[in-house]
Formats: C-alpha cells, structure tokens, sequence
C-alpha cells in the first residue's frame, strides 16, 4: 500500500514524469550535472514534506528537539527557501545517537537522527537519486528498493534451489558494514554510477561527515536511521552484485546465442564460477551447483569485499553450506534441501522460521500477554492481535509456519493460563464475530479461545502456509509500462487538472494546508462536497470545516472541497443574498442538510425553506 502511495504522491506534484526521464537518461548511461536544481525545485520539495510527513521517524525529534509538528504551520515559501538555503551552503546539524536492540543478538544496534530539516533535505536529494540508482541496480538486490521485499528475495533463492539445481550456498556475514563503510570510496561509486554533480557530492559527503553527537565526527560508515542510508549502503554494495552476476549470471559470451548452451559448455571445459547472488541489504548468499565451485566464491568474495570495498567478514558466521545436509538461514527463514521423490530433480526446498525468528516471536508475544495481564482492556488485546498477526503474516511463506506457530503455542499455553485466569474468559471460536473469524485460518470451530472485555484473542496456530512468488522485473515505479503493474494511474483526474489545482496553491498558507488540500480534492474526485458536482477549476474552493478563529486546524479531516458559491453560502449571514443564492443553486434537502451541517460547524444558523 504504502508503493502505491509514494507513486501517487509523486504524480500529484507533477513529478514522476522528471524522474522517469532520469531513469531513462541512467539507463542510456547518461551524467547527470544540474541535479541540485532539480531537488531544489519547489514541487520536489514540496513532495519531500508529503513523503516525509507520513513516516513514523517524523515524529521522533533530533538534537534541536523539533519534529514535523513544530514545522506544518509554516507557509510552503518558507519551508522551500529554507531547504534552498541548506542546499546552497550545507552545513547539516549534529545527529542524534540512539540505540535499538539487534535482532538475534544481545547487543545494540546504533541510529544515527537527523534534525527534521536535515530530514527534509535528505527526502529531497533521495527522490532525484532513486531513479537514477535504481537503473543501474542489479535485478536480484532486493533491500530497500521500491517495490521489492523480503519474501522476493527468499523465493529468488528457493527457486535456484528447486530449478536451478544450486545446491550449495555461500553465506558470507559483513561485519559490522554500516558502521565500516569506505565514505571516500563510496563519493566515488556515485560518480560511476553518473552522478557527477559536484555540488550535491559534496552535500552527501557532509551528511557522511555529520557529527554524531557525544561521538564526534565519523571517519567511516554510514549513519543508521537517516534516509539515505539505505540507498547509499546499495550503492556500495551494488559493485559486489555486478561482480558476481558477470562472473556467470550476465557473462556475455561472444560465439553463443542461447545462454543455456553456453553455460553448458563453460561449466565443462572454462574456468567461470558457476554461481548466482541474492542479496537483501548486507545479507547475501551466493547460490552454487558444487561444493568445488561454492568454495571458489568463498574465498574470490572475501578478497573482493576486503580489497575492493575495504569491508571484513566475520570468519565464525561465514561458510559454505550443503543445503542438501544443513540448513541456511536467511531474513529469519531457515532453508534446506529434503528429498522427494517426485521432484523433478530429487530434492524440494523446505523452508521454517529461523530458531532466532522463533525463540523471539515467543519473547515478543509473552512480553504482549504480560501486558493484558497488567491492563486487561480491549487496547491491549488488540495490540497483540495487531503484533501476532504482523509476525504471522511475514512468516506465512515457510513451508512448515503451522508447526512452528504450534510450538510457539504449546510453549505460551502455560503463560497465557496463569497470567489470564481472573480476567478472561474462555469461548468456543464459533462464538467469536464473524470478522474475527475471517482473520484466522484452519481454526476448529470448537477450539478454546481466551476473551478479555468481549474481544477475542485471535489463535497463535491461524495462519497457513503461501508460495513465495519471484519479483516481477516488469514491474518498475520509473516507467509507464512497469507502475501499471502496482497501480492504475489516476483516472479519476486529468493530469492537467490536477497540475492546476496543485499550483494553485496559496503562497500564505501552512504546507499542511496545502499538502492536504490536493489529498482532499483528490479523494472527492474533484467534486463539490455539498452539490456532488464536478467543479470547475476556477471555483474549486477548500473550506475548513470548523474555522481557524475556533480552533479549527489544517488537518486532513478538517477540510472539505467546495464549489466557490456554496462556499460563499456557507459563511453568508445576510438573509436577502442567501435567498438569491438558494434560488441560483437551487438545492434538494440531502444537498441541504449537508450544507447546514457546515454552517453549523463554522457557527452560522442552518437555512430553513
């Protein structure tokens, strides 16, 4: 949901046409040189905000203490100027050093937190980047890429194992790579890459540089929890991906035409590696026929990322796996090979939750019990449905997700009993709503379940198992023909109203305002709120519900679009006009009622006829 919000977003400001046209300029090998123009231009930035505004990390403040609440009153010239400023003499502020807990590890992990316009600024230059990186990104990177996730990356790698017959995988652990980056060799990546604008390398090198404060000024790395790090930590990483594919995968042989007939040759009578990446952030394996050639790119990759890219392995966590005897574990999915005699090649892949994945699903979900039992309220029985069901969701894809949500079960059955004895009551699932049902699969309709406050809570075991399917490579936010794959594109609204309404915006009022006036005339389809109507664009008139004066705000649901009379008719005190106004509108009692019932609200006396 939230890819096919970011591609309207983008179509609302007018935008996505310059950043295909950066996507098909990278592809073509093109430079790029006048960037900084492009990502200080006012819809950019303006659509930074609205991007912005959304994530949970907008609301988290720097070391200035400001969030985007302290920022959305301010008119959209001087949030624009502001930017402008910054991206012509940067100077970004101190980061904020927050530390998280590393997944299957006891240590912590550090965050680096941007102040809010440093978060802005950051937004900006990533929208023009993207696209131009995203051309030159492998097919089977799948990290923090739009469109792409984790379960791409899986089925990527049961497939090579099913089809491709690759039987032996290299797992390769960086150690420590976001904090031991090679900042310099990363500026230069970027310039191969075609982006040979000088004034924004030099901005990306200071966000590198920025102080981390009560640490000083980083040598290497790059900062955890700002927003270009993910995109940077591709970059790096994207050389490794071409290295390895173009030792097999896109070798381009000169003799043969069909790459199966050339494969079949080379791995008789060449030297190549036989092998293909998967890559998900710093989490890679590279997928292998034999144990000769899986050794080979175990030792060629160390060299490689130590020489090239200036990265160390941990040697404790790196090796060579038969999947065909031992499992792999990959983004908390443990992977091996079993034999089946129907198979077309002997062996299927079977896929469970990583040991890791299920001694902290049972930590997380005791930790949401001994909330209940602490407050036994429909709040805290939701939230854990909420967490139970993201983890359910993210696991479906193992082949074996009901025996491990079994385990997970039988384990909190002790727990869930003492902690929930004198404030739930227990029901037969049958006699739970026929919506808490749908959300649980396979359940008996017998089968106990605890209730706290007439809310059920939904069964740990309700959930079956899904096929990963592979990434479509069609599918690209950069091109017509690919983001017809994700959404349609807005139908409802001609592009060229669209782009009227959005300049029309007003230079005095908040950037909330205005972000949330198109979101409004957007989800109206451009009609009139009372009438029902298309309006034209000229008399498109947005109207806060409850008045400024009263303590009314910019927010979304405070807004309504409305034709420029009902407007008019709506803040109209004089009995003679609104009488003349009524019979040039002429307004059936529904249109009426609806009218009324915003005069009331801005404090104006309903219209009797």
């Amino acid at each position: 949901m939230l890819k096919k919000t970011k591609l309207r977003h983008s179509e609302y400001y007018n935008m996505q046409d310059k950043y295909d046209q950066l996507y098909s300029c990278s592809l073509n090998g093109n430079n790029f040189y006048k960037l900084i123009d492009i990502i200080g231009s006012e819809e950019n930035i303006r659509l930074a905000y609205r991007n912005i505004k959304t994530n949970k990390g907008s609301k988290t403040p720097g070391v200035d203490g400001l969030t985007i609440k302290d920022i959305w009153h301010l008119p959209d010239t001087h949030i624009i100027k502001e930017i402008r400023k910054r991206l012509n003499w940067y100077r970004p502020q101190a980061v904020k050093r927050v530390y998280i807990p590393k997944e299957g590890s006891d240590n912590m992990r550090p965050l680096g937190i941007p102040t809010i316009w440093d978060r802005l600024v950051q937004q900006s230059i990533l929208q023009v980047l993207e696209p131009i990186c995203e051309a030159k990104f492998h097919n089977h990177s799948y990290g923090f890429r739009p469109n792409r996730n984790a379960h791409h990356a899986l089925s990527r790698m049961i497939s090579l194992m099913n089809r491709g017959r690759q039987h032996y995988c290299v797992d390769i652990d960086i150690k420590g790579f976001f904090d031991n980056v090679d900042q310099g060799k990363l500026i230069k990546q970027l310039w191969t890459l075609g982006i040979r604008d000088k004034s924004l390398l030099c901005i990306l090198s200071k966000i590198l540089k920025s102080e981390i404060k009560g640490e000083g000024i980083p040598t290497k790395g790059t900062p955890q929890g700002g927003i270009l790090s993910p995109l940077l930590s591709n970059v790096v990483l994207n050389e490794l991906d071409w290295w390895v594919s173009n030792q097999w995968e896109t070798f381009k042989p000169k003799r043969y035409k069909k790459a199966i007939d050339f494969r079949e040759y080379a791995r008789k009578y060449t030297n190549l590696k036989d092998g293909f990446i998967v890559r998900y952030a710093d989490d890679f394996k590279i997928m292998c026929r034999t144990y000769e050639g899986a050794m080979r790119y175990y030792y060629a990759t160390i060299d490689f990322l130590n020489k090239r890219l200036g990265l160390e392995i941990n040697k404790k966590k790196s090796k060579v796996v038969n999947l065909k005897k031992n499992a792999s574990n990959f983004l908390g999915f443990k992977v091996k090979l079993v034999k089946q005699g129907k198979a077309k090649h002997g062996y299927v892949a079977k896929s469970s939750m990583s040991d890791k994945a299920v001694q902290k699903t049972k930590q997380i979900l005791r930790n949401k019990i001994k909330e209940i039992q602490k407050r036994p309220t429909p709040q805290s029985v939701l939230k854990f449905n909420i967490t139970l069901i993201g983890i359910q969701n993210y696991y479906k894809y193992a082949t074996t997700i009901y025996i491990n949500l079994t385990e997970i079960s039988y384990t909190l059955l002790k727990s869930m009993k003492s902690r929930l004895k004198n404030s739930a009551e227990i029901i037969q699932f049958n006699q739970t709503p026929r919506k808490f049902q749908v959300k649980a699969k396979g359940i008996r309709p017998n089968t106990k379940v605890y209730s706290i406050c007439t809310v059920p809570l939904l069964p740990i075991t309700g959930m079956h198992h899904k096929n990963p399917w592979n990434f479509s490579q069609d599918i690209c936010s950069y091109t017509k023909q690919g983001r017809n794959k994700v959404h349609t594109n807005l139908k409802a609204i001609p592009k060229d109203v669209l782009k009227q309404v959005m300049t029309r915006y007003s230079p005095n009022r908040s950037i909330e305002y205005n972000d949330n006036r198109i979101s409004k005339y957007v989800a109206q389809y451009g009609k009139c709120y009372v009438t029902g109507e298309v309006i034209g664009i000229d008399r498109v008139h947005c109207h806060h519900k409850i008045p400024l004066k009263n303590g009314g705000t910019d927010k979304y649901n405070n807004l309504v679009i409305v034709d420029k009379y009902i407007h008019k008719l709506i803040h109209m005190t004089n009995e003679d006009k609104i009488r003349a106004s009524l019979l040039l509108l002429v307004l059936n009692s529904e249109r009426l009622d609806k009218l009324n019932n915003l005069r009331i609200k801005a404090g104006n006396e309903p219209i009797a006829i």
